[in-house]
């Protein structure tokens, strides 16, 4: 079979053929090119892991002398602190019990400030000429009185340098001590003692880690090859720098009929050594074991996924064929049903985000078909509404003028005031060129309606309005107060027989405004209070201005954000407070 042949056949292949085709091929290139490298890999591996573990030392060292040269950085800090060793001149001068209280209590508040708050200090201890100790930190102590006079002792020896503390058996921190030298006047008059003390186990697990605390252990022999510091207690040091040599490497030692691969580095600068200890056995057995099982992985990968390649192409392609049927019923116009033919649950991948996003797609097209029919419907119905409101504006204003002069001609003062109040509204409303007025300018269309109900309730409506003038040139839209006190008349005093008290109070709260009418009506029923809040609520407002509870709150947060709007706080029996939300902008 020629190259052409085979390239015509293939062409002709259907598309999971080919892909099987495809994977079969790559898993055998990839499966005899892995499992070389690997090979090789290994191979590499073995040569370099001692280099690898000696410069992993090196630079887990470097970092733990780093924290310690903090900490003893630290502690000539304390030591040579001005205040502090002034604090401490007062102490061993002073006499009065009293007066040591005082002068220790701000030592420790200094401490404080000083660097009793560093991540790895557990405490800082200082002690007067009377060996009275003044300290602060996370996990204090309190010495032994023998152990403290060794610790002294050994620190005045050093003459102002750092003595090192290795834990012990009262104390499981590290400790830098200093010999606390007056310096102010040159006379290096001894003052007391400093000692830091810190945790090494965190600053270990910090650089190397928690989580090779198990198969690893890092010591730590002084000068004297003495053990300093020990990781893991229960993986054995014993003689171990006996096994060693001065170089910096790494070896096998035998330690308690175990081999342990060892690698080391003395530290230059605290005359430290620092020792690493890997179990030999574990360490290159696991090795071993990972070769075999990554072999034993590839054969078994290459046979099952020889076996599932065709249902694996089959799941792919099946969701595009789906798809493509959709699509073609959707350009016979069907858009209200579709991928209804089969009972599928597609994965979350691509396929399945496309047929989700298709679904989604078809919905929202459906709704919006939808809103626009809505929505020209509302239109119309809107300019059919304004077309009525706007006959003739003039003839009314000039009639309600007219019945207001001819009221003043006859002393009828109600009907004046009625008329030109009701004048005022009908004017405001109809004034369609602004939405927003000052808050001054809402107040006019509020007085206005309740002159009109004044005279029609009489005693039977209490109104009254605490607005701080402050407020009257913020910015509010028209129409947003009036509406709510008409819900408290038409709601509340038409519904009881006493006086219906409605109050409209406003106040600046940070920066912005709340308007709030309340009154003490019968209030809402939960349900009703709830339909409010769903926005389900037209079947409550069949009275009023028309523009209810949701034209308010659109226009307020259309206007100024959704941060701002209306709230609503009713109880059956006790009343209905209305709580309008403005940003404010000065007065």
């Amino acid at each position: 079979m020629t190259l052409k042949n085979i390239k015509a056949f293939y062409a002709d292949l259907r598309i999971k053929y080919k892909m099987f085709l495809l994977i079969s091929i790559v898993l055998i290139v990839f499966s005899v090119g892995g499992i070389s490298i690997l090979q090789y890999a290994f191979h590499i591996y073995n040569d370099e892991i001692y280099r690898q573990s000696a410069q992993s030392l090196n630079v887990s060292s470097i970092s733990i002398e780093n924290e310690l040269k903090e900490m003893e950085r630290l502690s000539y800090q304390v030591s040579t602190d001005q205040t502090i060793q002034d604090y401490l001149v007062s102490l061993n001068d002073s006499e009065r019990e009293f007066d040591r209280f005082i002068i220790g209590t701000k030592l420790r508040n200094y401490l404080s400030q000083v660097g009793a708050l560093n991540k790895y200090v557990d405490s800082i201890q200082v002690y007067d000429l009377n060996d009275d100790e003044y300290k602060v930190g996370n996990h204090m102590i309190t010495l032994p009185r023998d152990v403290l006079g060794d610790m002294i002792q050994s620190a005045r020896e050093k003459k102002g340098r750092a003595e090192w503390i290795p834990p012990s058996d009262y104390d499981d921190a590290f400790g830098v001590a200093r010999d606390v030298r007056y310096y102010k006047v040159l006379t290096l008059e001894h003052l007391g003692i400093t000692m830091i003390r810190f945790d090494m186990d965190q600053i270990i697990s910090d650089v190397i880690g928690d989580a090779t605390k198990d198969q690893i252990n890092l010591v730590i022999f002084n000068e004297d090859e003495e053990l300093v510091y020990s990781m893991n207690d229960e993986l054995p040091a014993g003689e171990l720098m006996g096994q060693i040599s001065d170089d910096v490497g790494y070896s096998l030692v035998d330690l308690d009929v175990e081999q342990y691969f060892t690698t080391y580095r003395p530290s230059k600068y605290m005359n430290w050594t620092y020792v690493i200890l890997s179990p030999y056995n574990s360490l290159f057995t696991a090795i071993t074991s990972a070769k075999r099982a990554i072999i034993v992985t590839y054969m078994i990968l290459f046979l099952v996924l020889m076996l599932v390649g065709m249902r694996s192409v089959s799941n792919i392609t099946h969701p595009i064929e789906s798809l493509n049927r959709k699509m073609k019923r959707v350009q016979t116009g069907e858009l209200t049903v579709f991928g209804a033919e089969e009972d599928v649950t597609y994965p979350k991948d691509e396929l399945g985000e496309m047929h989700e996003n298709f679904q989604t797609m078809m919905g929202q097209i459906n709704w919006l078909i939808k809103e626009n029919y809505q929505k020209q419907i509302a239109i119309k119905d809107s300019e059919f509404k304004t077309l009525q409101a706007q006959i003739n504006p003039h003839f009314l204003y000039n009639t309600l003028d007219s019945i207001n002069w001819a009221a003043r001609v006859n002393g009828q003062k109600k009907i004046s005031e009625i008329a030109e109040s009701l004048g005022y509204l009908m004017r405001t409303a109809i004034d369609t060129t602004v939405s927003l007025i000052s808050v001054e300018d809402e107040l006019k269309i509020v007085n206005s309606y309740i002159t009109i109900q004044s005279y029609r309730f009489e005693e039977r409506l209490d109104f009254k309005m605490d607005v701080p003038d402050v407020m009257m040139h913020t910015k509010i839209p028209k129409f947003a107060l009036q509406p709510l006190i008409e819900n408290s008349i038409q709601y509340g005093l038409q519904n009881m027989v006493d006086k219906c008290e409605i109050r409209l109070q406003g106040r600046i709260v940070e920066d912005h405004v709340e308007l709030t009418v309340t009154d003490n009506g019968p209030g809402m029923k939960k349900t009703v209070l709830e339909d409010i809040e769903r926005e389900t609520y037209e079947a409550h407002e069949s009275k009023g201005t028309g523009l209810g509870i949701r034209n308010i709150r659109d226009r307020i947060q259309l206007l100024f954000g959704d941060q701002y709007g209306l709230t609503i706080v009713s109880e059956e029996g006790k009343g209905t407070k209305v709580c309008i939300t403005i940003p404010y902008k000065g007065g």
